[in-house]
């Protein structure tokens, strides 16, 4: 499936964590060379050294940061957006601070990242941007806050927008949005009731493994995925069909 990938250059956000460890090692196996962005300097450095890629520690909340490593990623092949930070507020109680920072994250560093890989692939006429999304961009956020469900929204719209100018060029660029995937958001930022009921409405039973997004982001960065822009491929466990 992910044939025709060796020698990509992969940059993946967010690497230090669940999905984006379990992302890098699967594009890495693939044959792709990694470009690791986390805030986690210590794990992000191990999990380079461990695949053979080089790592680099950012804020992603931090505009200015996230520009100043732009600028010097150089060639990117494929881009997944995969950084964010959940905020459970409801409306009422959301603060703009928070919603700043949680858009900061999860949408602003993307689009910089994104234009700043964008000219590269356009030049080359080949290139991936993948976005993770969220079920919450659909639901509005079942046990997710206004200001994450918004930004995994508003996410899913960068995903349109760049597919739209992009398609006539060799640029691909779609999201996966999955639903309570196994990692610190579900093990420590749900309490035991919220995850024992959230498990019992997911009709398969079970929580999604980081294994399963980081398959699906390998399909999407494969040249047999060319022909996919402007998707959402969901993977919610059958919460939600459309």
């Amino acid at each position: 499936m992910a044939g025709g990938l060796h020698g990509k250059r992969a940059l993946v956000t967010g690497s230090a964590g669940a999905i984006g460890s379990a992302v890098a090692r699967a594009l890495r196996a693939a044959g792709c060379e990694l470009l690791l962005l986390d805030r986690d300097a210590v794990a992000n450095n191990a999990l380079a050294a461990a695949l053979g890629g080089e790592a680099m520690a950012v804020d992603l909340g931090d505009a200015a940061a996230v520009a100043a490593v732009a600028g010097t990623v150089g060639t990117v092949d494929i881009l997944v957006n995969n950084a964010g930070i959940l905020s459970n507020s409801k409306i009422a109680a959301t603060e703009l601070e928070d919603w700043r920072q949680v858009q900061a994250v999860n949408v602003e560093a993307a689009l910089i990242l994104s234009k700043a890989v964008l000219p590269h692939m356009r030049a080359r006429r080949w290139g991936r941007i993948i976005n993770l999304s969220s079920y919450a961009a659909k639901s509005g956020g079942l046990t997710a806050g206004t200001a994450y469900s918004v930004s995994k929204a508003a996410l899913i719209g960068l995903t349109f927008s760049i597919a739209r100018e992009t398609a006539g060029e060799g640029v691909t660029a779609n999201a996966v949005a999955p639903a309570y995937v196994m990692s610190r958001m579900i093990s420590e930022q749900l309490t035991p009731a919220q995850r024992a009921a959230q498990l019992a409405a997911i009709p398969v039973g079970r929580f999604c493994d980081p294994e399963e997004v980081a398959h699906a982001v390998l399909f999407l960065a494969s040249p047999l995925a060319g022909f996919i822009t402007g998707e959402v491929i969901d993977m919610n466990g059958g919460l939600h069909f459309d």
